[in-house]
């Protein structure tokens, strides 16, 4: 009998068992530690593999995707770095779909969700996928993607009939007309979600809106530009099934607004420029609201407090910072249920202080105590304490996304550094994941940028603004940080040897973005330190720009230079335009 266990321990497990496993094994780091296995192993995730993520489009080429993973069914891809958000980026830095959109043309065949982030997309790239790939497509995001025009989106609308998703949130789209959603509203009977929220497309016409509804009777989403809330009466009355709407506009008299009934399904709600006088419209079914969207909405503190506490089943909320403490308070008493709360920086602070307006330690101490499920926070604070970022990590268990921004409009902070209450926050909250610190000079000295390199175990992502007082503190960070894949740094002190070492240190680091830091008087040279195989290092020099600063007057305001680096099966990128410049080890050698 042993002889016979021991013999059937070496047999090991079959290709037809593992065949069956191996396609239920969905996280991707589980897959890539799988395929590392035996080359067996790597062969049978190349054939199950339905679903990739390529985080940045020049770490590997189109061709090496389709060699690897020919029965591909969902891809996402993302092209310019996430500072272009900001415009921090070149607008001609890259990030062009077009060769990837060939290979989808000629190659894979089972491709059924296509997922662009932050990319140059052209009419021509929507007219040969829409034609290529039209028939089978079901899910098409063009997410805060540039450079095509509704021409392009009218071959998606004619030729993708069965297309459940399309996409388009936060995207330049150049308008010529509403034939696009036309053609949509005609061929599709299939649609669910319909997202085109925070673009400028404004000559679409409420009865495709209307007809859409008609002829999709699963449509559950609908996220639109400007639209007169009243001329879609009938669009409400017709998609009876809908659970989220966001977009819309209130430009008549608030007693008009009395007949709009929106459908009974509803739980996810964001009404652009809705102000006090149309906040009765909420009322009926606030207590089924899931998720709410304020971001755009013209409420005060007060209109905060008193739809906030009518929704005690909110789970998401996104809003300004207008909440104030006050509505941080309610919030903590009202919606013991939520999970993800974003608070943008408002554009309208002047004058907020004295409405009461600003988030501070006191209300994130009251949401920290009130909201055990939190699982994402993303705040932007005019002050902040250590107790504050304690009390987060004593009682934020769940917590795996956090982000805080410290606006630079108070001179005067509670209690600076930061050191202690950051220890405690990454020591408390042991699934964090994501991570992002922006303060202002002395908000974290060496010891605390020591104290994120030990206490960030798990965390994959992460940026950094204006920490730490030299170098030591860096090479202390980089020192920890196990799982760190993406490091982002913005107004740091530190000297290009001092990153470059520090990147040698971070053992799983595939990408970094700098901008900010003491460059050398040899443009580069002591970055050559990180070179190594597979290591693209790009260089973007300092250059003007206008911006609009916290009082609302554009100004002209210096961008430092950049560093972007990141590992690349590729090769070294052919795309590059004047703005940047690869930093090639060759070009230092001399004589």
């Amino acid at each position: 009998m042993e002889n016979q266990h021991t013999s059937r321990v070496h047999i090991g497990m079959s290709d037809v068992v593992l065949g069956c496993v191996i396609p239920y094994i969905e996280d991707p780091k589980d897959r890539d530690a799988v395929s590392l296995v035996c080359r067996r192993w790597y062969e049978l995730d190349a054939l199950t593999r339905k679903h990739v993520t390529i985080a940045l489009c020049y770490t590997t080429s189109p061709d090496r995707l389709r060699k690897r993973f020919q029965h591909l069914e969902s891809l996402k891809l993302k092209g310019k770095p996430r500072a272009a958000m900001f415009n921090l980026i070149p607008e001609d830095w890259g990030g062009y779909v077009t060769p990837w959109v060939r290979e989808i043309a000629e190659s894979f065949n089972c491709l059924k969700s296509l997922h662009f982030r932050r990319m140059i997309v052209k009419d021509s790239d929507l007219e040969l996928l829409a034609r290529s790939r039209g028939h089978v497509l079901q899910v098409l995001k063009l997410d805060k993607c540039s450079g095509f025009s509704t021409d392009g989106l009218l071959h998606i609308g004619r030729f993708c009939r069965n297309l459940k998703t399309l996409f388009l949130e936060e995207s330049t789209i150049i308008e010529k007309d509403g034939e696009w959603l036309h053609e949509l509203a005609t061929n599709n009977t299939v649609l669910e979600t319909l997202n085109f929220y925070m673009t400028e497309l404004a000559k679409v016409q409420y009865q495709d809106l209307e007809l859409i509804a008609r002829n999709c009777r699963s449509l559950l989403s609908v996220k639109i530009s400007d639209c007169e809330i009243l001329e879609l009466v009938d669009f409400f009355r017709a998609a009876s099934v809908l659970e989220e709407f966001c977009g819309g506009s209130f430009n008549e008299q608030p007693e008009n607004y009395t007949s709009v009934s929106l459908p009974q399904r509803l739980c996810r709600l964001g009404l652009t420029y809705m102000g006090k006088n149309e906040m009765p419209i909420v009322f009926p079914f606030a207590s089924l609201l899931k998720k709410l969207d304020l971001l755009y909405a013209l409420l005060d503190t007060d209109d905060h407090c008193m739809l906030i506490q009518r929704c005690p089943n909110l789970e998401v909320l996104e809003t300004r910072n207008v909440i104030g403490d006050r509505g941080l308070e309610v919030l903590a008493l009202s919606c013991k249920r939520l999970k993800r709360l974003r608070i943008e920086r408002g554009a309208d602070e002047q004058g907020m202080e004295d409405e009461g307006g600003l988030v501070s330690q006191r209300g994130l101490i009251a949401l920290a105590q009130g909201c055990l499920e939190l699982e994402y926070l993303a705040v932007y604070v005019s002050d902040i304490s250590n107790a504050s970022l304690e009390n987060i990590g004593s009682y934020s268990k769940n917590l795996s996304d956090f982000r805080l921004v410290l606006l630079d409009r108070e001179e005067r902070i509670t209690d600076l550094p930061l050191d202690n209450g950051v220890r405690a926050l990454l020591r408390g909250c042991e699934k964090l994941r994501r991570f992002a610190l922006y303060l202002r000079h002395g908000g974290l000295t060496d010891v605390g940028l020591g104290y994120i390199g030990r206490y960030s175990q798990n965390v994959r992502w992460m940026l950094l603004g204006y920490v730490g007082e030299s170098d030591r503190g860096l090479l202390e960070f980089s020192r920890g940080c196990p799982s760190l894949q993406k490091l982002e740094m913005r107004g740091c002190c530190f000297s290009e040897h001092a990153l470059a070492v520090s990147v040698t240190q971070l053992s799983s680091l595939r990408y970094l973005w700098v901008q900010g830091y003491r460059a050398s008087s040899s443009t580069g040279r002591d970055l050559l330190a990180m070179v190594r195989p597979f290591w693209n290092i790009e260089l973007i020099p300092p250059r003007k720009l206008h911006v609009t600063n916290h009082l609302g007057e554009t100004v002209l305001a210096d961008h430092p230079s950049h560093i972007l680096a990141y590992y690349s099966l590729a090769g070294q990128r052919t795309d590059f335009p004047d703005t940047v410049t690869p930093l090639d080890p060759a070009s230092f050698i001399t004589s």
